[in-house]
């Protein structure tokens, strides 16, 4: 491991860096990704971000998107920008199976890798470590460690706190979750006052869908809800078949998990996706009831207390 006065010294040079993040990155994924580019790139230093695989269209919005390399859609490219890196970013995941066949590659880099994370259970692969598992989000992570390790707060400009406030809206349920303590109200009102427009923000994430996400919706809720009332549950699946019918994109099933926890007297919910591989499974609760152990020992899984998930390699109808 190295310690933080080495790392400060590395960055005060410009260096090749690679950002990554996990399989499927969701707001607060790529919000921290591009949060910590935009940071990296006023120092001078040569990073791209890049992702295991695709993510949802309603975040492409996000300042230098475009900038993004897709590992599924450039893998040379990719591979050789983790040889080459000097630093290795890893934001929101802490295990290299998080990112598919991306993580031997990242694993056998000769860079160093730095994990800013927020989940149990970290891997020790990295060299760099900041990691708080009572952090709402990594890009709350991201804040911290440009403002509170590095001391470089006014380097925080539009875009920098653009991406940081979509991580922490999003992770945090937009700032409804009890992990939105009164320190992640204050960030979020400090990243306003710094340029973010937390309601368009909130627009271009929220209020984004797609005809076809809303169908689905409507079709999950109306035909595919059970309710199992004594065990205060509430599950939702989808077949591949439904998937195909309803022409579903990455990121089109996000947050559906969440219309079945909202049920009067529900204390966990389980959203069930039939994929081509795979079953995966979302599952959300309340209070102290612990998803993530459930996903741990079941679905070879985990996340956090309150939302985790998990994969199967049974059939959805067995």
């Amino acid at each position: 491991m190295i310690v933080l006065s080495e790392l400060k010294t590395l960055l005060a040079t410009p260096q090749q860096i690679v950002i990554t993040t996990h399989h499927k990155p969701d707001g607060d994924a790529m919000g921290s990704s591009l949060g910590l580019y935009a940071f990296l790139i006023q120092k001078g230093h040569h990073v791209s971000v890049i992702t295991p695989t695709d993510y949802p269209d309603f975040l492409h919005w996000m300042p230098n998107n475009s900038n993004v390399i897709v590992y599924t859609e450039a893998q040379e490219q990719a591979i050789q920008l983790v040889n080459e890196a000097k630093l290795i970013f890893c934001c929101d995941f802490n295990t290299l199976s998080r990112i598919n066949e991306l993580g031997e590659h990242i694993r056998n880099a000769s860079g160093l890798k730095l994990m800013i994370d927020h989940h149990l259970d970290p891997e020790d692969f990295d060299d760099y470590r900041h990691w708080n598992i009572n952090a709402c989000a990594a890009a709350q992570l991201v804040y911290d460690f440009i403002v509170n390790e590095l001391k470089e707060p006014e380097l925080i400009n539009k875009d920098v706190a653009t991406c940081l406030y979509t991580g922490i809206m999003t992770d945090s349920g937009s700032f409804r979750f009890p992990s939105a303590t009164s320190t992640v109200y204050r960030i979020g009102a400090d990243l306003i006052d710094l340029g973010a427009e937390h309601w368009r923000i909130h627009q271009l994430v929220y209020d984004n869908a797609s005809e076809n996400r809303l169908r689905f919706l409507g079709h999950c809720l109306s035909n595919k809800l059970e309710i199992l009332r004594e065990f205060n549950t509430a599950i939702i699946t989808a077949t591949a078949e439904e998937l195909q019918t309803y022409n579903i994109a990455t990121g089109d099933t996000e947050g559906i998990v969440n219309y079945a926890l909202s049920i009067n007297g529900i204390k966990l919910a389980a959203f069930i996706i039939e994929r081509p591989d795979r079953v995966k499974l979302s599952l959300r609760s309340t209070g102290d009831f612990p998803a993530n152990e459930i996903c741990k020992k079941y679905f070879n899984g985990g996340g956090h207390r309150n939302a985790a998930g998990g994969v199967s390699d049974k059939s959805l109808i067995d």
